[in-house]
């Protein structure tokens, strides 16, 4: 069980969402693998993952490549057992060039709180190292950091 579970609430929703972006933000492949069935399924961008073994392999491969990590999600709607995320995060490659990707994920979870498909769309902005709106120490968001509606994102 991996509270909180299905049915969402506007409040347990929130809290779901913050404990992936948390996760994301640690940067381990085998912890962030453990929020998701066995038998997961995503679509990310033009990929397709199936299993906790793929969402690991997916993952380091996606922070060996996008160093300097940080995002920030939130909530844009719940129902059931499905939630819907909007999220934008930065990153830069290794020539230095910084990015900012913009994205929407729709989630469905099993009964136990673990999440079963995870659908993403996410278009990358090249950006100045100055644009830069994610400076806080690599790891969890501070909660005193703006999230995307308050730097009008």
């Amino acid at each position: 069980m991996r509270p909180p579970i299905p049915p969402f609430t506007e409040t347990s929703a929130i809290e779901k969402v913050r404990l992936a972006e948390d996760g994301w933000n640690s940067r381990d492949p085998e912890k962030v693998s453990l929020a998701y069935t066995t038998d997961s399924v995503w679509r990310n961008r033009d990929l397709f993952v199936t299993g906790r073994n793929e969402i690991v392999a997916f993952l380091a491969d996606k922070w060996r490549r996008e160093k300097g990590y940080r995002l920030v999600k939130e909530l844009f709607a719940y129902r059931d057992d499905r939630v819907a995320v909007r999220y934008a995060y930065e990153f830069h490659d290794d020539d230095g060039q910084w990015f900012r990707a913009y994205g929407n994920e729709n989630w469905v979870f099993a009964p136990n709180g673990l999440m079963a498909r995870r659908y993403a769309s996410i278009n990358d902005l090249a950006i100045s190292e100055q644009d830069r709106l994610f400076r806080w120490p690599q790891g969890r968001r501070p909660d005193d950091h703006p999230g995307l509606t308050e730097l009008g994102l």
